[in-house]
């Protein structure tokens, strides 16, 4: 007999024993600290969010998002796990009594007995399962809550159903959305269904007999029939999608609307489909009495076959027998349709088409000269060009930065004009400080100093900007405002202020000056919750207990205008270009943004990022729209926001009082945007028409400018921005802001304006140019020039290779690029004058010891006439053969000019031309000798005339005590 305890004959047991009482306890103290950490985690989450938008004063939001979140997630998670829950509990109880003894059955009885303990958890598991998917897809849905539950009308038709816009814009979303919930319950509860009929005999495959019991056909028919009621509705909400459906038609991608094939097929086709489905509906329904799925399967089977027949083969044959042999008379109505709502829904229905022969014929050179100088503040600062210049110029400490691209804004000069200025703040810039470390990162740099500007239309002798506020801290004609820059472009990081830690201000011949915080900004970390939350949500531990923060102290984070303006309104999309001004004595950063819809029946969709890229955005993604792949088919600039750069206080504006998008948001965030009547009259000088706005409505306007159907369907007029001939980038053309005048207008007004190109061609068809002025009465007019298809006007990029190829400009080109510099071409500024077109480009050259360009050379093109000299007043005198009868005098830094009628200052000026006019041949051909010579002469003819000029001051100066 074996040995029963395990002797030594016998196999040896291994007895594990179990964990001791202290190691339970560890285990449990680590996985109950786990979950802890988990929850205060998500904890900080939360709560730093709840801070920050209590700090910014702008609570109402953050709640308004959160209720609206939580509520589509208890709703329709609960709807859904109450459908699920209900079918898998009703297919339970109507299982059969007892199950065929098959083989099928026999394995299915060792799961029934496996789960019997665990039914309720399991019923429970899967229905809270299926309910959080269900809750978190449709809290992702509040936008589309919020705009169907506060919609405002559009006060505007579609042209087919006859319905407000607002149907398309706010109700159909919401609608399909609740199609989609209402087939994916009807699915999830099929399918749970008939698991749990077939776990419990309800179902058979392979036994013998019936392969549904009669309680488990019911069941699975009515929801069968649910299914098909609810495609029903998706068939008649399909005719209304009709009026907003996608499609690529001839010169457009993105067609939306109804073309002849969907009026004529589409539809009747739906409306038919719509009642096979409901009479589909019924039939499954009526197997809960007549217990047989023969009509239901044969109806079923109908309206598969009338779906492809009806809803596809049916409209290819209307479209190919139809259609296609006559399409233009056949498309004309709904063409013209899609033009209509095009224009309306990107603001361009009031563009002013007007003929331009793109040629003068005024024989007056002087008057063209004169005009000229009258027509446009030509722009010879390119703020993209010269952002290193400042950089070199007026950075004055390395810790100090400027954005890639500086802004065009106007400011008022000394005598009360407004000149076109080039705008750059003195941001901070943390890669350049002297040593990286938390506390120099964080607490002791923590802004930037001051605004530098320079005359958009003018350059010193050296070809450096001429700066009208410059040095540290800055000074000059923008008075006394508050400098310092928290909240910036370039701000990225957070900074941690207003505590025992001071701040490096600034730097000058004294030392360093340090400051500290003492606006109400940011998240006070006083509080040891706050620390500890802001720690874990920036993943740094130093928040909690480091020395340099107490009492005071406050956490800038969020700093850059776009996304603070993006977190306060979440319903906006963004222009990618914010720009400071000085409003009040505050720099405040100025953002425009949209509101936007891709729900206007008949209008063509355009994705915002592909739209509004150019060779900027190429090369600086920061100035890319916030949002860049929405698609949208309708976009107003509703509202203009500001972000004061010390306090980051955020301000919303109402600018459009008409959209019904705006409102509709303003009613379900009340009390965010403040009224247009709340812009002060500072603020409004400021404001400007947007680059991203306007380059929408450009793109649509290569194509939508015609309003003829006819003319539209040959393609004939279809127009193209052209690519940017300055660089290399293969981008579009960005557009400028520029003060001038159009022709019909009496005065110059600050506009922005673009070129068109024939589609594949690359001489100039139009010309386009938008008052760009808040203040003006004519804010937003857009006015485009047509130029004759029967004569050939050069465009941008024919007039960039003439520059190019002339013998006389390529060869001084060559000679300014030698020595290891570099020539960098400005913008390339068109301006309509007298019938034809002037077009004047800066020539920057960066090379030998600098590191920043310098404006040398002014190109300027008018008709078959070319100049390339030093100044633009040289360049206009020699394109045009004249000079301006009334020219500028210059600033001789007494407030007179020089005297005139003084012969000897007369001859001494022509003699200074002529020495110049010999330099700029001997550069023409390389003459160094020559051209050193002629340098001389130039400055000894220009001593003279100063002399002069000085003599002559002070014989017209009054005696002494006359």
């Amino acid at each position: 007999m074996p040995d029963r305890g395990g002797g030594p004959t016998g196999p040896r047991r291994i007895r594990v024993g179990r964990p001791s009482r202290r190691a339970r306890t560890l285990l449990m103290t680590l996985g109950v600290l786990a979950v802890l950490g988990m929850a205060f985690t998500m904890f900080a989450g939360f709560w730093t969010d709840w801070l920050w938008y209590r700090s910014v004063h702008y609570s109402s939001v953050f709640t308004t998002m959160l209720w609206t979140k939580i509520g589509l997630f208890f709703v329709f998670g609960l709807l859904m796990a109450g459908a699920v829950g209900f079918n898998i509990w009703l297919a339970h109880r109507l299982r059969p009594p007892l199950s065929a003894m098959s083989m099928e059955q026999q394995s299915l009885d060792r799961y029934r007995l496996g789960i019997a303990p665990y039914k309720t958890w399991l019923l429970l598991g899967v229905t809270a399962l299926v309910g959080l998917i269900a809750g978190a897809s449709a809290a992702g849905q509040w936008r589309t809550w919020l705009m169907w539950v506060n919609g405002v009308p559009f006060h505007q038709k579609d042209p087919q159903f006859h319905l407000d816009v607002s149907f398309y814009a706010f109700d159909l979303p919401w609608y399909r959305f609740l199609l989609g919930f209402g087939f994916a319950t009807v699915i999830l509860s099929l399918i749970a269904a008939a698991l749990t009929h077939y776990l419990y005999g309800g179902l058979r495959v392979t036994s013998p007999g019936a392969r549904a019991t009669a309680a488990a056909t019911g069941h699975l028919s009515v929801l069968l029939g649910v299914f098909v009621a609810l495609k029903a509705v998706a068939y008649w909400l399909d005719r209304y999608g009709l009026a907003v459906k996608s499609s690529d038609f001839k010169a457009t991608d993105n067609w939306t609307g109804l073309r002849y094939v969907d009026a004529h097929a589409y539809l009747p086709a739906k409306t038919i489909l719509f009642c096979i489905a409901v009479i589909c509906a019924l039939l499954f329904f009526a197997t809960l009495w007549r217990r047989t799925w023969q009509l239901p399967v044969i109806g079923f089977g109908l309206m598969v076959l009338s779906a492809i027949l009806i809803g596809g083969l049916y409209p290819a044959i209307v479209q190919k027998f139809q259609v296609q042999p006559n399409e233009q008379a056949k498309e004309a109505p709904y063409v013209q349709k899609n033009l209509t709502a095009t224009r309306e829904a990107y603001g361009i229905d009031d563009a002013q088409v007007t003929d331009y022969e793109g040629k003068s014929n005024t024989e007056d050179k002087t008057r063209l000269r004169n005009d000229a100088a009258a027509t446009a503040s030509i722009r010879i600062m390119d703020p993209n060009i010269v952002s290193p210049t400042f950089q070199q110029l007026q950075q004055m400490r390395n810790y100090y930065g400027f954005p890639t691209n500086l802004d065009v804004d106007r400011y008022a000069t000394k005598d009360g004009k407004e000149q076109d200025t080039v705008v750059g703040l003195r941001e901070l810039n943390l890669a350049g400080i002297p040593k990286n470390n938390w506390i120099n990162d964080h607490f002791r740099y923590t802004h930037g100093y001051g605004v530098v500007a320079a005359k958009g239309t003018e350059a010193d002798s050296e070809g450096r900007p001429v700066f009208t506020e410059y040095d540290l801290p800055s000074r000059g004609d923008l008075g006394t405002y508050e400098q310092r820059v928290y909240y910036g472009e370039k701000t990225s990081t957070y900074s941690i202020v207003g505590g025992p830690q001071k701040e490096i201000d600034y730097s000058d011949d004294s030392g360093e000056k340090t400051t500290s915080y003492r606006a109400k900004s940011g998240v006070n970390l006083a509080n040891p919750l706050n620390r500890a939350a802001y720690a874990v949500a920036f993943n740094e531990p130093q928040i909690l207990y480091s020395g340099a923060i107490g009492e005071g102290s406050r956490i800038l984070y969020n700093r850059t205008p776009k996304e603070r303006v993006e977190a306060v309104a979440p319903w906006l999309t963004i222009d990618g270009d914010a720009y400071p001004a000085v409003v009040n004595h505050r720099i405040q950063w100025i953002v425009d943004a949209y509101t936007t819809s891709n729900g206007y029946p008949y209008a063509s969709r355009t994705t915002l990022g592909d739209t509004t890229a150019d060779s900027l955005t190429a090369t600086n993604n920061s100035r890319a729209v916030v949002a860049q792949q929405n698609q949208v088919n309708y976009i107003r600039n509703s509202v203009k926001a500001t972000v004061d750069a010390y306090t980051g206080d955020v301000k919303l504006y109402q600018w459009d009082t008409k959209d019904p998008v705006l409102k509709t948001w303003m009613k379900a965030f009340p009390d965010t945007v403040q009224p247009k009547t709340d812009i002060s009259n500072e603020l409004m000088a400021h404001l400007r028409y947007p680059q991203d706005l306007f380059k929408v409505q450009r793109e649509l306007l290569t194509r939508y400018h015609v309003t003829d159907a006819q003319t539209f369907l040959t393609g004939s007029e279809v127009w193209q921005v052209p690519d940017d001939p300055t660089n290399k980038s293969g981008n579009a053309v960005p557009p400028y802001y520029l003060s001038m005048k159009m022709p019909g207008q009496s005065s110059q007004a600050f506009s922005l304006s673009t070129t068109f190109t024939p589609n594949g061609r690359d001489n100039l068809s139009a010309f386009m140019s938008i008052d760009a002025e808040a203040g003006s009465p004519e804010y937003g007019k857009i006015r485009i020039l047509k130029l004759p298809t029967s004569t050939t006007v050069n465009g941008p990029k024919q007039v960039q290779s003439q520059f190019n190829s002339e013998q006389d400009i390529a060869s001084v080109i060559s000679l300014l690029s030698r020595g290891h510099s570099d020539v960098e071409y400005g913008n390339l500024l068109a301006v309509p004058l007298d019938g034809g077109l002037l077009y004047v480009e800066p020539v920057y050259v960066r090379g030998g010891g600098l590191k920043y360009p310098l404006l040398r050379k002014v190109l300027v093109s008018y008709g078959n006439s070319y100049a390339f000299e030093d100044t633009l007043d040289q360049a206009l005198n020699k394109v045009f053969g004249a000079q301006a009868s009334t020219p500028t005098p210059p600033d001789t830094g007494t407030g007179k000019p020089p005297a005139a009628g003084n012969a000897t200052v007369q001859k001494a000026l022509g003699d200074a031309q002529k020495a110049f006019d010999a330099g700029q041949d001997a550069l023409k051909k390389g003459d160094w000798q020559a051209y050193g010579q002629a340098q001389k002469d130039l400055q000894d003819a220009l001593q003279r005339a100063a002399e002069a000029q000085s003599e002559g001051d002070k014989a017209g100066k009054p005696a002494s005590g006359g």
